[in-house]
């Protein structure tokens, strides 16, 4: 089969779209098939090229036997909706006019969160008349309006149109997780054409393993029980409520906080620190996708929060998968949802109420206190990884493509 896949973002930008979508293309390249990926020159999430790479109108390179097609857009930082939204179209237009220029492919496949990345797909797919899979990672607009990017309006109407045109359009869609199907159903998409596939994690990179030693003589980590944030630093990820939380636990040396990457809120989260005098909490600027291990190695516990809106109660964090593989427990802090009872029923976790910095310090302080609970949460996070396998959910993805790429063949 030949895929031909579009996506905002791939390594060696490391978010959870690009892990997600090289982790899936290089088994189903093992597998025996080509994959093409059009994507922009990497710029996530400061909006600063990688060292080595030009925002070139048409390259080619080729990664782990994945060819990899990148294309010039309005490259800015993952903040500022106008901005941001220039980038989407750009990519948009770029992507399309690249696709056109491509062998045929069986099958063309769009990324969201945003959707103007599936609209390319779309169009690329109806002028070439090939099957198009929507691959969905986020019910964007909704979540525009949850972080208060956009209020209610008509230009939020007029997007949640073009959703609804593309989830009528597509051959086959990919939500990654069982909510997101719900919710499409409950509004009219017909449950037959959707096949969730969530996120998952890569065991052959992700295990657990000792605290990095230099990493932790780096940060003064020693003797600590560590709460650890990792992953973009966004407006939906409440951090300032997880800073007011460590406020509150600075009268326990015992217990450091550490916030490692970047993104539109860090600069908020390292003006707080620095105005409260946080001397509980580490700053970790943004880091390879490979050190991403090592960095896991120094948390005791993994913060995982998100603002207290309904939206936020659908998603699933890829953090939690990582984590789970690492061995190392969550503490979840997100609208009770399909994420809290995957980590709770697996007993990978604890939760509490999103935006509560009380309830949160009296849990990580109740945890560091607890040795006897943390290690049956380590015990229990090892076993639950496994059914999060990268290798499972990439042939369950691939099992989706073959069967839409087969059902327009026979039309």
């Amino acid at each position: 089969m030949k895929i031909l896949f579009l996506s905002d973002n791939f390594p060696p930008e490391g978010n959870a779209p690009a892990t997600r979508l090289h982790e899936h293309a290089v088994r189903w390249v093992r597998a025996g098939h080509q994959v093409t990926v059009i994507t922009g020159a990497p710029n996530f999430p400061e909006g600063k090229l990688f060292p080595g790479y030009r925002n070139r109108w048409y390259s080619v390179e080729h990664l782990d036997g994945i060819r990899v097609v990148r294309v010039k857009t309005y490259i800015t930082a993952n903040e500022g909706f106008l901005k941001r939204t220039l980038d989407y179209l750009s990519f948009m237009v770029t992507s399309f006019v690249a696709g056109l220029f491509q062998l045929r492919p069986d099958v063309v496949v769009a990324t969201s969160p945003q959707f103007f990345c599936a609209v390319g797909g779309w169009a690329l797919s109806a002028v070439r008349r090939l099957p198009f899979v929507f691959e969905l990672r986020d019910l964007w607009p909704a979540s525009i309006e949850a972080v208060g990017a956009m209020k209610r309006s008509l230009v939020l109407r007029w997007l949640e149109k073009l959703e609804l045109f593309l989830y009528g359009r597509a051959d086959a869609i990919v939500p990654v997780t069982e909510s997101f199907k719900e919710d499409l159903v409950r509004r009219g998409i017909p449950a037959k054409k959707i096949h969730v596939v969530i996120n998952g994690v890569d065991l052959s990179k992700y295990e657990p393993r000792p605290r990095d030693t230099e990493l932790e003589q780096r940060f003064g980590l020693e003797g600590k029980f560590v709460a650890g944030y990792l992953g973009t630093h966004g407006m939906a990820h409440a951090l300032p409520s997880v800073l007011e939380a460590a406020r509150l636990l600075q009268h326990r040396d015992d217990i450091v906080f550490i916030f490692a990457g970047s993104g539109a809120d860090r600069e908020r989260v390292e003006r707080i620190v620095q105005e409260q005098k946080l001397s509980n909490v580490r700053l970790i600027p943004r880091q390879p996708k490979e050190m991403m291990p090592r960095l896991w190695s120094l948390c005791d516990l993994t913060l995982v929060p998100l603002k207290n809106n309904p939206v936020f109660s659908t998603v699933i964090p890829s953090k939690i998968f990582e984590s789970m593989a690492m061995g190392v427990p969550i503490l979840m802090s997100i609208p009770e949802g399909e994420a809290v009872r995957m980590v709770v029923d697996n007993g990978a976790g604890v939760a509490v109420p999103p935006e509560n910095p009380q309830e949160m310090a009296d849990k990580i302080a109740g945890l560091a206190s607890n040795e006897l609970q943390m290690t049956q949460l380590r015990r229990q996070a090892r076993l639950a990884a496994p059914q999060y396998s990268r290798d499972a959910l990439a042939a369950k993805l691939s099992e989706v493509l073959l069967n839409t790429a087969g059902r327009a063949t026979t039309l």
